[in-house]
């Protein structure tokens, strides 16, 4: 992270689910779930530059994503809002460019990591002081990943995403693979072949050697139903004998990955799958690179 009094640049890294169950469903449509979410050393880069005249503006073009629909800048106004109510600070604006390097769709928490990055970023240009429980709040409003990006370390997630409890992993290498594929995530959640009723699990049970046991409820009905996701999904398995858990959807997919315990085993399965296959390999990281 580079910063000045002025300017602010900013990584926002990527996240994925090691397992994902349904447990349940809320009367108002959501679905209640058990997760852990695990940061990685990659992600898309932000760069900030406070303007005095407050207008919130993005200067960076994201195809088929309007300015006024992206999570940036809703992110930046849901902020300057709490801020103008609480403070009654004014003149609050912001330039905001966006380096995409996160597939979009793809269960990897781009969009919910820039939106978080962008709260976290400017409650420090802007001088805001808010604690950690107010912004996650403010991001809650946004998405259910959100919080989790602001919360600051890896995480076992409950409810829709937003209850989190701090846990401690190993820093395992993961390959990941990107589908061509934009997996939209209430077609999977309204599928009628989700598993809806996974029974809950304890955090004091959870440890990162029974991944294993583990599952992500939806992979079933994205591979059936995303031929592209399938295939990179059967490509992965055959070169990933070494991992420690196999191979896995993050997310409502469209991204598989496999863990591996050492860097070489995870760029070795990798170039065996290059050029035909896109992803990138990274490390999990221990702590947000703004904690």
């Amino acid at each position: 992270m580079n910063e000045t009094d002025t300017s602010l640049t900013a990584m926002a890294p990527a996240k994925l689910n090691l397992f994902l169950h349904v447990v349940g469903r809320r009367a108002d449509g959501y679905h209640m779930m058990q997760s852990v979410f695990v940061l990685l050393d990659i992600g898309d880069t932000l760069h900030f530059t406070t303007r005095r005249d407050g207008v919130i503006r993005r200067l960076s073009d994201l195809p088929g994503v309007k300015a006024e629909d992206d999570l940036v800048v809703r992110a930046a106004q849901a902020l300057k809002r709490e801020a103008e109510t609480v403070s009654g600070q004014a003149g609050l604006g912001v330039d905001i460019t966006v380096e995409k390097k996160l597939p979009m769709g793809g269960g990897l928490g781009g969009g919910s990591s820039d939106a978080a990055s962008t709260i976290l970023a400017l409650n420090r240009l802007w001088n805001l002081g808010f604690s950690t429980e107010r912004l996650s709040a403010i991001g809650l409003g946004l998405g259910a990943d959100v919080p989790f990006f602001i919360f600051g370390c890896n995480a076992f997630a409950e409810g829709i995403g937003e209850k989190l409890s701090p846990v401690e992993l190993p820093r395992w290498w993961y390959l990941v693979l990107t589908p061509p594929e934009h997996v939209p995530t209430p077609v999977v959640f309204a599928h009628a072949e989700l598993t809806r009723d996974t029974f809950p699990i304890k955090i004091s049970d959870f440890s990162a050697n029974g991944l294993v046991k583990m599952r992500n409820d939806l992979q079933p009905v994205v591979l059936k139903t995303f031929p592209a996701v399938l295939r990179c999904f059967e490509a992965l398995q055959v070169v990933s004998q070494k991992s420690v858990f196999g191979v896995r959807m993050t997310g409502s997919g469209a991204c598989v990955f496999a863990a591996f315990e050492v860097e070489h085993d995870a760029r070795e399965a990798f170039q065996l799958l290059q050029p035909e296959y896109s992803g990138f390999v990274a490390q999990g990281l221990s702590r947000h690179p703004f904690s």
